[in-house]
């Protein structure tokens, strides 16, 4: 029986060449001369940090840059509010990795209603779906392809 998988994850290591990249660019920047600015990545999170806030809005852009380069899909980004003192301001932008049980029910539920003949499962933070023919499994990737849910799909996995 046919099947697939759809995940969500991003590759951690072009986010990491990425972060190197916007690094060495801040450095070499005219604009960022003398100014203590740096990208960090901990884990699945890149902490920004510098003097100004608006420094961290053109930072956020060189980060984008940087990813998109990559390959890296920047719907996969979950950026959280700056916070600023007097002399400092950062900001954290987390990854979102894998599925969560209440979009993959929403999937599932966009499936049936959609009257395919598939079967879909959640196994673990990701989905798996199989039918009778190819071009049923075809069909479902098309539908999830055209819902929003707000983080990037994948389908991989394919075995017929």
């Amino acid at each position: 029986m046919p099947s697939f998988d759809v995940v969500s994850e991003v590759d951690l290591q072009e986010v990491r060449n990425a972060v190197d990249q916007a690094n060495r660019e801040v450095g070499t920047r005219f604009d960022f001369k003398g100014i203590k600015a740096s990208f960090e990545l901990a884990g699945e999170v890149i902490k920004l940090s510098t003097e100004r806030e608006f420094q961290l809005r053109q930072m956020m852009d060189i980060l984008r840059q940087k990813l998109v380069k990559r390959g890296v899909d920047i719907g996969s980004l979950d950026v959280k509010e700056p916070t600023t003192s007097l002399s400092a301001a950062r900001q954290e932008v987390g990854l979102k990795q894998g599925i969560a049980t209440e979009t993959a029910k929403d999937m599932i539920k966009a499936l049936k209603t959609g009257k395919l003949k598939v079967q879909a499962q959640i196994q673990g933070d990701q989905l798996r779906v199989s039918g009778k023919s190819r071009d049923d499994l075809q069909t479902a990737i098309a539908l999830l392809r055209e819902g929003d849910w707000g983080l990037p799909l994948k389908y991989t996995n394919f075995r017929d």
